[in-house]
This record gives C-alpha cells, sequence and structure tokens, in this order.
C-alpha cells in the first residue's frame, strides 16, 4: 500500500509540475485572465479523466490474466515513465507572455477540459500505470482505491492550482531554482519507477 500511495504522489505532482500544454495553459490563462482563470484550468483533469479512466481499467481488466499483455503494458508503462524522466531533467521554464487582464473563467475552464481531452498523456498513463495501480488498490479495498485517486488528483491538480496562485502573485516563480529542482528531482523519482515497471514487464514474459 506504501509503494501504491508514493507511486500516487509522485506521478500527480510530476503531472501536475511538468512542462506541457495543460501547465502553458494554466501560466497562460492566470497571466492573462487572473488567478481564477488559472485555477479552473487546474481543475480540467477532474472533469474529463473520469471516462478516460473508466475505459482504461474496462481494458485492463479484460486482460489482467494474460501474463504476455502484462508484460507488454508494463514495459510500454516503463518506456512512458522514462521519456517523461528524461523530458522532466532537460525541461525548461514554460514560456509566458505579456497578456492584458480580465475575468473569463468559464472559457478558461473550456480552454482547459479541450486541452485535457486532446491530450495523450492522460490516456496513455491511465492505460499503461494508472489502471494496473488503481486495480491494486482495489483490490486492498474500494477504500483504497478512492483514497488513491484522491492523493494523484491532490498532487496533480493542486499542484497546478498552487502554481496559479504564486504566478498570479509573481512570474519570476517560473524562473526560481525551486521550480527546477522540483521538476528534477521528480524526473529522477519516475525514472526508479520506469526502472520498476520495466524490470516487472520483463519478468512476466519471461516466465511464459
Amino acid at each position: 500500500m506504501i509503494e501504491i500511495f508514493g507511486a500516487a504522489a509522485a506521478f500527480g505532482l510530476s503531472g501536475g509540475l511538468s512542462p506541457g500544454p495543460l501547465l502553458a495553459l494554466v501560466v497562460a490563462e492566470t497571466l492573462a485572465h487572473g488567478r481564477r482563470a488559472g485555477l479552473a484550468v487546474a481543475g480540467a483533469p477532474l472533469l474529463t479523466d473520469g471516462p478516460i479512466i473508466a475505459g482504461a481499467v474496462f481494458l485492463f481488466d479484460r486482460i489482467e490474466d494474460s501474463g504476455p499483455a502484462l508484460g507488454i503494458v508494463s514495459l510500454a508503462g516503463g518506456c512512458l515513465l522514462a521519456t517523461w524522466g528524461v523530458a522532466g531533467l532537460r525541461a525548461r521554464p514554460p514560456e509566458i507572455e505579456d497578456t492584458a487582464a480580465g475575468a473569463r473563467i468559464w472559457g478558461s475552464l473550456a480552454k482547459g477540459v479541450a486541452a485535457n481531452f486532446l491530450n495523450p498523456s492522460p490516456y496513455l498513463f491511465w492505460l499503461t500505470i494508472g489502471a494496473p495501480l488503481l486495480i491494486r488498490a482495489a483490490e486492498y479495498d474500494w477504500g483504497v482505491a478512492a483514497l488513491f485517486l484522491s492523493v494523484f488528483y491532490l498532487g496533480l491538480v493542486g499542484s497546478k492550482a498552487v502554481l496559479a496562485v504564486l504566478v498570479a502573485r509573481s512570474r519570476s516563480v517560473l524562473r526560481g531554482r525551486g521550480y527546477l529542482w522540483a521538476n528534477r528531482v521528480l524526473a529522477a523519482i519516475l525514472l526508479v519507477y520506469a526502472a520498476i515497471f520495466v524490470r516487472d514487464g520483463l519478468l512476466r514474459l519471461a516466465a511464459i
């Protein structure tokens, strides 16, 4: 259980702070329309990820008894984590532009929802990494599965929300060493989990 919750926290924080389409949109909308617009974008995964999670769990449940399929999924998840880890180590602060302030909460939320639906990362994560961990959590208890999701989205959405508040106060936070080092530490953790997933995948395939 500790491993499961540790993974949920690490993956959530990494997804929340790593440069990408949704983070860039959080920053852009915060600068353009204020803190509340950035918070609205940060919360978009709470509205979009339900169907993605349900579909991923449904598909994974169909292959759960297949050793080769599980091995391939583990390898794919490990490769995905390794890719994100390397990208995190090389990450640079997102580009920001000067824009006029205003209030456009619902428009910002709609942008966030669209960006997350069209972003392949949530689909890849839940199909290769998230669904297996969620099912493992559910094997303990459905309450554990719910707690797993809570920890993950607290990291994912909470980190983006905190960043939106900080950017609204001062854009220099994106250029600070703290932001860059947080990304590097999380990237290193992702690489550790990547090695674990690759090992598990190879062991499953070797047992065939």
